[in-house]
């Protein structure tokens, strides 16, 4: 019975959407540290995953470090951007990307494209990092997963493994 239990609580992040998924992914178009612009819709057709962080967060590192293990393994199937909002800056972000080996782009983002995915609103303005959003290759936000106990096998990469092996498996469907 403990057996059964215990791998029903690791996989439960595979099972259940986050409460920001199942819908389309806002459109964006942000730059990384050498000016390019990188627009959401240049990636249709793969799994986007997408990773709003903070380059003083330790969690963010654990989950760049799996990103890092994706791009790896997956090569081109799947395409990984971070995103960073104020005060993380240029200065920063070179640090983080130096010291942690980064060969993903971290994008810039002023808050706004931040806020949206987030569901951010005037009564809750602020978000914890790092938040994770799997995004097909149709646009739609697959699932969602801010760090926490219950969704660490997801950061340090297993279950994130997983999750991406069921959506490359699945037939593609048609645009919508």
């Amino acid at each position: 019975m403990r057996v059964w239990l215990a791998l029903v609580l690791a996989m439960s992040p595979l099972w259940a959407a986050g409460e920001l998924s199942n819908r389309r992914a806002p459109g964006f178009s942000l730059p990384d540290l050498n000016y390019r612009q990188h627009d959401l819709a240049d990636y249709r057709g793969k799994i986007v995953l997408l990773d709003i962080m903070r380059t003083q967060c330790p969690q963010c590192v654990t989950l760049s470090r799996t990103l890092e293990r994706v791009k790896q393994r997956y090569g081109d199937k799947v395409v990984v951007l971070s995103v960073v909002n104020p005060p993380d800056n240029d200065v920063a972000v070179r640090a983080y990307i130096r010291e942690h080996k980064i060969t993903s782009p971290i994008l810039f983002d002023c808050g706004q494209m931040a806020a949206s995915y987030l569901k951010a609103t005037p009564q809750r303005p602020s978000f914890s990092t790092p938040h994770l959003f799997i995004i097909d290759g149709n646009g739609w936000i697959r699932n969602d997963y801010s760090y926490s106990a219950a969704t660490r096998a997801i950061f340090e990469g297993k279950a994130l493994f997983a999750e991406i092996d069921r959506l490359l498996a699945e037939k593609p469907a048609a645009p919508k």
